[in-house]
């Protein structure tokens, strides 16, 4: 009430259903021309996108401060995950300087053979997103140590970027500690455990797939075992470079723990960044200031060994800047879409054609997917798509936790292949491969919301509502 207010008194007005089309499909047709005809960098591509969407919500009438707000207020519930990329970058550059990734590389070469390395690295991911709830965590802890192992071995690292970010993604879609878990589950307002439940019809088959999929990659790679000697000279320039020994992995260990006892990811993070300079300064013998210079610069580490060398020289608060910049324009833009109806209008108009029970589940996910897409965000998304499906899911007589369901699919998945979302920015960041380049390989995060709406289309695990009576609309058969 309190907006209608405003745009009264500002003369302003909803776009029409026509004008939401332009701005929407102006806004993708310029980003897939700056990306794949022009080549652009996203920064300045989704900038001249935000000047499109600004110069809209100008046409409706709206005056400059009140899209100031809006791109403030967007920005302001961004905050923790961007204040996490920082941290993340902290944690990378402690965590090499610790010795705590030499020590998972050194392991990782001397017992991990390529013929299992991606079904190993999928399990090693999907346990640790399932115990820790993030994703996230999960890429910039474990994920480093995989795609540098994997890259040492030779092995194509757009493979090994999809098989982590698919393993990561699934414990941040099925923990009951992961975030957007417990969003979803509210936003569609149903019991947390039955949306979990609900998961598992879709995701277990996905999974499987996902995880037999690798499995049948990673036999091609069966021959490709480094040379004895290559992989004696890398073993020796860790072995020179760093203490290795188990006691390493305490920084990881201690990340871990305190992210299942449901500490705040940001405290979890800095305690984990502390043991692990500690232990760089007083196991590795680094100085002070070096391993403080780090937290921003990055750790700088001399093997005198080109491939680790490259693979070791990372992390810092500057290694996050790209993908902190990025989501900042990306938030901002999203915030304008959803404060002045653009999404709003044309998911309605979706709903106002919507009839089986199937088309429902469909629209959900495709419109969370679109959400990401316009958002950069999946949180957003989430909670949007919550609002505006709930009714139709209970005049079909569907039950909620195939909405939760529909909202993880095409929100918590899809987010990783968008180049401009949070995630998709993140990923590209911490393991160095570009999302256009790892898109493919991430199985999990496509397969699973086509298996969801094939299932609809088939009936299966479309469970009918317990507490809201049916009203007549068309099945799926």
């Amino acid at each position: 009430m309190e907006r209608n207010d405003e745009r009264s008194r500002a003369g302003a007005r909803l776009p029409t259903l026509t004008h939401a089309l332009i701005c929407f499909l102006g806004l993708l047709v310029w980003i897939g021309s700056g990306i794949f005809y022009l080549g652009a960098g996203l920064h300045g591509v989704l900038l001249i996108g935000l000047v499109w969407v600004a110069a809209n919500v100008f046409y409706l009438g709206f005056q400059y401060d009140q899209m100031r707000a809006a791109m403030l207020l967007g920005v302001e519930r961004a905050m923790p995950a961007l204040f996490i990329f920082m941290l993340i970058g902290v944690v990378i550059a402690t965590f090499i300087s610790s010795g705590t990734v030499g020590s998972l590389i050194y392991y990782g070469l001397e017992f991990l053979h390529p013929a299992i390395f991606l079904p190993a690295g999928l399990i090693l991911c999907s346990l640790m997103s399932l115990a820790t709830g993030t994703s996230w965590g999960t890429v910039g802890t474990g994920g480093i140590v995989l795609i540098s192992i994997g890259g040492a071995m030779g092995m194509p690292l757009p493979i090994v970027a999809g098989m982590i970010i698919s393993g990561a993604c699934f414990g941040d879609k099925m923990s009951p500690v992961s975030d957007t878990t417990n969003l979803a589950a509210l936003s569609a307002g149903t019991d947390l455990y039955d949306h979990i439940k609900s998961m598992l019809y879709t995701t277990v088959p996905s999974y499987i797939a996902t995880l037999l999929l690798f499995t049948w990659i990673g036999y091609g790679f069966s021959d490709q075992s480094l040379p004895e000697e290559e992989l004696q000279i890398l073993l020796n320039g860790l072995d020179a470079t760093y203490e290795i020994n188990v006691f390493m992995l305490l920084p990881m260990l201690v990340l871990m723990v305190l992210a299942m006892r449901r500490l705040a990811a940001e405290a979890a993070m800095m305690a984990a960044a502390l043991v692990a300079m500690l232990m760089a300064i007083f196991i590795q013998g680094e100085a002070l200031a070096s391993v403080l210079t780090s937290l921003y610069d990055g750790a700088k580490a001399e093997t005198g060994i080109d491939t680790l060398d490259k693979l070791l020289n990372r992390g810092g608060i500057t290694d996050m800047a790209w993908t902190f910049m990025l989501s900042m324009i990306a938030i901002a833009l999203g915030a304008l879409l959803e404060t002045f109806g653009f999404l709003r209008v044309l998911i309605e108009a979706v709903l106002r054609n919507v009839k089986r029970q199937a088309t429902i589940v469909t629209a959900s996910i495709t419109t969370a997917f679109a959400g990401n897409i316009a958002l950069g965000e999946s949180y957003i998304s989430i909670i949007l798509g919550g609002q505006l499906f709930k009714d139709a899911y209970d005049e079909a007589g569907i039950d909620r936790s195939v909405l939760s369901r529909s909202l993880e699919e095409g929100s918590t998945l899809t987010t990783a292949l968008v180049p401009w979302s949070t995630s998709g920015a993140f990923y590209t960041a911490t393991l160095g491969v570009a999302t256009l380049d790892y898109l493919q390989w991430s199985f999990l995060n496509w397969i699973n919301p086509l298996v969801g709406i094939a299932f609809a289309w088939l009936g299966i695990a479309l469970f009918r509502s317990r507490t809201v009576p049916q009203i007549a609309v068309e099945t799926s058969g």
